[in-house]
């Protein structure tokens, strides 16, 4: 067989585009066996009664490929270079974040506000243990009205694709583990596949760390190192949560140490209970610290319990039953807001909750 390769470019400038094409050509391959005949036209050999015919022709690897230049008809020298003026550093506004990468720099950015570096979450993530629980029975009903107050979501997959609204644009934190409930012995934990929490565009990830229960407290140190790993890759915060070990003490040693070990096993954010002496909690956290609400307070002492954690040091507050188990929730949310960006007192805010209720 013969082969036969012509290459062909062509390149030639219309105002902006660039044409191109390769041709190749495999040739032809024409065969033909014959056998031989008598004078009389009959074939000499008796045994062979036919004759064989081979054409091939190909044409192959034909490739078009059009690119849009940039337009030359205006090209301008720079002259603006800001000579004798230092570049300016982007020193990150989220506690220990300096070194990550953008993405994840991105979706911290979301949660806590680059003005004043604090958040205010509404989690509404109860029904995954509890179920139907007293403020979340109709989360389209209690819950979407105090989510435009909220500078952050934290609830579950299931709720999040079946009622909220895609065109809010929060930024979720995701419960991204599961397993038993209030029913049985808690935080036997498995971790969901972060595949989804990529799909469902999540800010973050959060899971529970439960420090101090020798059932699983392995496991959910496990299950905290491996989303921080694939959260590393993929460029997704984790936060870990502090469970409350049922033999612990609710003081500032039992947390200190569980929200290290959060930290030291890759947390980006911490979320635990604020206590007596929270700032060395802090202190000893190279990450955020956001305190969890806890069970339902009045509304003064729970303003009270905003403001004190922000004084001691905490970037935002998580809560979810002082917000939607209060009288008046969304006026509760405004108030707590409020605390924790504008730096209102206790009194100021629940004078706010009052004015708004």
């Amino acid at each position: 067989m013969r082969r036969c390769f012509l290459e062909y470019y062509v390149c030639s400038v219309w105002g902006f585009v660039v044409f191109s094409y390769q041709l190749s050509v495999i040739s032809y391959q024409f065969s033909v066996i014959s056998f031989p005949f008598s004078r009389r036209g009959v074939l000499h050999t008796p045994n062979y009664q036919f004759s064989i015919f081979n054409f091939q022709f190909s044409i192959t690897n034909y490739q078009l490929s059009i690119r849009i230049m940039a337009d030359l008809d205006d090209l301008r020298e720079g002259a603006n270079f800001g000579l004798g003026v230092a570049s300016r550093e982007q020193n990150f506004h989220v506690k220990g974040a300096g070194n990550l990468g953008w993405g994840m720099k991105d979706r911290l950015s979301r949660i806590f506000s680059p003005q004043t570096g604090r958040t205010v979450m509404l989690a509404f993530d109860h029904g995954f243990i509890m179920g139907p629980t007293s403020g979340v029975e109709r989360v389209d009903l209690n819950i979407l009205p105090l989510a435009t107050y909220a500078d952050c979501l934290m609830c579950t997959r299931g709720i999040l694709q079946t009622i909220i609204p895609p065109v809010f644009n929060k930024p979720v934190c995701l419960r991204s583990d599961a397993g038993t409930t209030i029913l049985t012995q808690l935080n036997d934990n498995v971790l969901m596949d972060i595949e989804d929490a990529i799909r469902l565009n999540v800010s973050a990830m959060a899971l529970m760390l439960s420090i101090g229960e020798p059932e699983n407290e392995a496991k959910t140190v496990a299950n905290l190192f491996k989303a921080a790993d694939l959260g590393s890759r993929y460029g997704i915060p984790i936060m870990g949560v502090t469970a409350v070990g049922k033999d612990m003490a609710r003081d500032a040693r039992y947390f200190g140490l569980a929200s290290r070990v959060c930290a030291e096993n890759g947390a980006n954010i911490v979320k635990t209970y604020y206590c007596d002496g929270f700032e060395k909690v802090v202190a000893a956290c190279p990450v955020p610290i956001v305190i969890a609400g806890g069970k339902k307070l009045p509304e003064n002492e729970a303003l009270e319990l905003c403001y004190n954690a922000i004084n001691e040091g905490a970037a935002g507050v998580d809560m979810g039953r002082n917000v939607f188990q209060s009288s008046s929730p969304t006026a509760m949310i405004q108030a707590i807001h409020a605390v924790v960006h504008e730096g209102l007192t206790p009194q100021q805010g629940y004078e706010l909750f009052n004015d708004l209720a």
